[in-house]
């Protein structure tokens, strides 16, 4: 909440006594804060590059979103705003003199480079922003037919091999299609959200990234394959999913060990607690020797209907901020400890996420109301809608949150006035296949 300094301010809106005295009032106020939000994008990019955010969020965008309250489309624009000035200084510093707004920026950086920056920026100055993003749509169609020919050629190079190495992994190599390459990427683009957000951790490589997410496509292929159809019986369907199950085995009698039927590789306390929350599970009796005694009935810990009834309550991942729907089933308090396989000591949680509260050591509790509140590793509660920002008075005892914004500009020796961001031109009828000719440097749209 904004306080101001006395009740007169409070009441009493700036009031020009003419019209240009107020059309100047909101064109300079605008520039400040084209301005500010320059500075807003120069400390998201340090917080992004830091990867601050990294602390159970899915992405620098995820954490945006839930701290301050924007949408998660508006974040992720942002988000790549901020790195895109990165490497376009004339872009931002037109934009932190409070000369370009928000909008022309973040089309601006949809095409431009270091070679064309330059004449981007100087059509962008004299134009609308309506035009801006008219001049890169076209731009960007023109890039689209250039590359036409260049997709013939590459049709002719497409191949794919999968082969073993010797140390057990497999290598892929292949070209592919634009198309099939293109529907891939989106594949794999989605399952790369689902397993670890949309930036990977700093010691998660964009390669160990996808290899984890062509486990995944692969997955949800073999899901769909295992699908009962009019052609494909439940028995045959049982049968046929029973061949793509990866098996773990757990001691009951010691829950620190858990190993792969495939590989005997052991598999860690957490990880097997994580995969157990929505596995199917059969228990099995042995002798001392280990011989088995008796096998139980196949069942799943969580059944259909109460899944069914969780996915109604909870709609998406649980965790603050998060917008992913493809969850997995949490026990709040897991089932080898003794909690129920009840809709109460459910939560749907992202595979991220669910990771996070797993092995990554966050922490969740539902209380007796069914809110759910989840905690960092180190304690700290993280709300579902974190407080506003406090507005108050600075150092300088200004009140007034428009007033404290000028005299941080000016003491930045911005010097914006009322026509700083104001175009050059006067939103003349733009001939766009003349500007791309001109702006691509003479080549023909």
């Amino acid at each position: 909440m904004i306080q101001f300094a006395d009740a007169a301010l409070a009441a009493t809106p700036p009031n020009p006594t003419d019209n240009d005295r107020l059309a100047d009032e909101i064109a300079e106020l605008a520039a400040h804060l084209h301005a500010a939000t320059y500075r807003l994008l120069m400390l998201l990019r340090e917080y992004d590059a830091r990867e601050a955010w990294g602390w159970g969020f899915r992405s620098c965008a995820h954490w945006l979103s839930w701290r301050t309250g924007i949408a998660p489309g508006a974040a992720r624009e942002k988000v790549r705003v901020a790195r895109a000035l990165g490497s376009l200084p004339r872009i931002s510093a037109a934009m932190e003199r409070g000369g370009l707004s928000y909008s022309k920026a973040r089309a601006l950086t949809r095409v431009a480079t270091a070679d064309n920056e330059s004449s981007l920026l100087e059509f962008a100055q004299a134009a609308t922003a309506s035009q801006v993003e008219g001049l890169v749509r076209a731009w960007r169609r023109v890039d689209r037919q250039e590359e036409a020919e260049e997709e013939r050629l590459r049709h002719e190079q497409r191949y794919v091999s999968l082969y073993p190495d010797e140390d057990g992994s497999w290598t892929l190599r292949g070209r592919l299609d634009p198309e099939v390459g293109a529907l891939l990427d989106k594949a794999l683009e989605w399952a790369s959200e689902q397993v670890h957000g949309k930036r990977p951790p700093s010691e998660t490589s964009v390669g160990q990234r996808r290899a984890d997410a062509l486990g995944l496509v692969a997955e949800q292929a073999l899901g769909d394959v295992s699908a009962e159809t009019p052609s494909t019986p439940r028995r045959a369907v049982a049968k046929q999913a029973d061949r793509f199950q990866v098996v773990l085995h757990v001691e009951q009698a010691d829950e620190g060990q858990a190993v792969l039927a495939s590989s005997g590789r052991r598999v860690p306390v957490e990880t097997w607690r994580r995969l157990a929350c929505g596995a199917s599970v059969v228990e099995m009796t042995h002798d001392v020797e280990g011989r088995v005694l008796d096998v139980g009935r196949k069942r799943r810990t969580i059944p259909p209907a109460i899944r069914r009834a969780l996915e109604h309550r909870d709609r998406k991942c649980r965790f603050p901020g998060c917008e992913s729907r493809y969850c997995d089933a949490h026990h709040v308090e897991h089932w080898a400890d003794g909690g129920g396989t009840k809709l109460d000591n459910l939560i749907l949680l992202c595979r991220v996420h669910h990771r996070a509260v797993h092995e990554g050591r966050h922490s969740v509790e539902v209380d007796e109301t069914g809110d759910v509140r989840f905690r960092t590793p180190w304690g700290w509660l993280m709300p579902e809608v974190p407080p506003a920002p406090r507005i108050g008075a600075g150092a300088d005892g200004a009140a007034d949150a428009v007033i404290r914004l000028r005299s941080a500009n000016e003491s930045a020796g911005l010097g914006i006035e009322a026509w700083t961001g104001t175009p050059r031109g006067h939103g003349e009828r733009l001939d766009l296949d003349w500007a791309i000719y001109v702006l691509r440097g003479g080549r023909p749209a």
